[in-house]
């Protein structure tokens, strides 16, 4: 067993702020808001080391993932949801509910090697699709219970959302 990730979670998933955002982010028009909020929430993640995201006040679990582009060669950053188990973070390529998978999914798949900031802390992780799918739906249930815009994603794409365990 590796050593554990660190937990940085901070606000509260059962506060009002809480309760209203999740069911608003399971529509359209939240979806589009939350995409439109991931160029700030990254500034916000990286200049804080992945302590604080606009996400916060909401109990959100947020990472910033770093891969390296498959086409470009160049780092890529985007900030996450993720579920935490013990010495495993995984993290879900929702997209949104989009027609297309997100790009960090395939660069994943390209080059497992990756970073995470997490707790104001940068990890080398590695990345492992997750296939099993009595596993995966376990893991989709956790996503669920984090919030439910991942049914409404999952109800919106015919494409199987990807699940990656992110390990040291």
């Amino acid at each position: 067993m590796s050593e554990q990730f660190p937990e940085r979670i901070w606000g509260s998933r059962t506060n009002l702020l809480s309760r209203l955002a999740s069911p608003f982010a399971a529509t359209t028009v939240g979806s589009l808001v939350i995409r439109k909020l991931t160029p700030l929430d990254r500034k916000v993640l990286e200049r804080t080391g992945g302590k604080y995201t606009v996400l916060g006040p909401i109990g959100a679990p947020v990472i910033l993932l770093t891969t390296v582009g498959r086409k470009s060669g160049q780092p890529r950053t985007t900030p996450l949801l993720y579920v935490h188990e013990g010495d495993t973070l995984y993290v879900i390529g929702s997209n949104f509910g989009q027609a297309h998978h997100p790009a960090w999914t395939a660069n994943l798949l390209a080059s497992p090697a990756a970073e995470v900031a997490i707790a104001g802390q940068h990890i080398p992780v590695a990345a492992m699709l997750v296939t099993d799918e009595d596993r995966k739906q376990a893991i989709f249930e956790r996503f669920e219970e984090t919030t439910q815009a991942y049914t409404a994603y999952r109800n919106r794409t015919a494409r199987d959302l990807r699940i990656f365990a992110l390990t040291r």
